[in-house]
């Protein structure tokens, strides 16, 4: 018997529960997603499906996360996260020794404007859905590296 991976399992409850009005089947996994957008410190992204960039719009993307890799941020809206590879580290308060490890197959919602610190110990791919407009706004007096 051949078992779907969680990451499609996970992908397709984040769009389902979304309400998302898909027009033909799509599906990705870690190795497929093509990537829009490559930034000097080694992060990815990609929109999958909607626009991010439009008032009001449920749009799911992925993000790739390289080992090493810590941030404090914030963002415009909402996040629905799934991880479907590696393992994200995600800490809510000053203190990145409470941060809690989610591996594949988690889900984490982390509410519009939340200061909060990602990062990955090994390479990690997320899969979100949020809420256009979307921005990320970096608080770099607090970056961890």
């Amino acid at each position: 018997m051949r078992r779907t991976p969680i990451f499609l399992v996970v992908l397709g409850l984040l769009l389902g529960a979304q309400g998302q009005d898909n027009h033909s089947p799509q599906g990705w996994t870690a190795k497929t997603i093509h990537w829009q957008t490559t930034e000097p410190d080694g992060t990815k992204w990609a929109v999958l499906q909607g626009k991010s960039d439009v008032p009001g719009e449920v749009f799911t993307y992925a993000a790739f996360v390289p080992a090493g890799y810590r941030n404090r941020h914030s963002h415009s809206s909402d996040a629905w996260v799934a991880v479907g590879q590696g393992a994200l580290k995600v800490s809510f308060d000053d203190d990145e020794k409470n941060a809690q490890i989610y591996p594949v197959g988690s889900v984490v919602f982390v509410p519009a404007n939340l200061e909060h610190t990602m990062a990955a110990d090994e390479d990690t791919v997320l899969i979100g859905t949020a809420t256009g407009p979307w921005s990320t706004h970096h608080h770099e007096a607090h970056q961890h590296h």
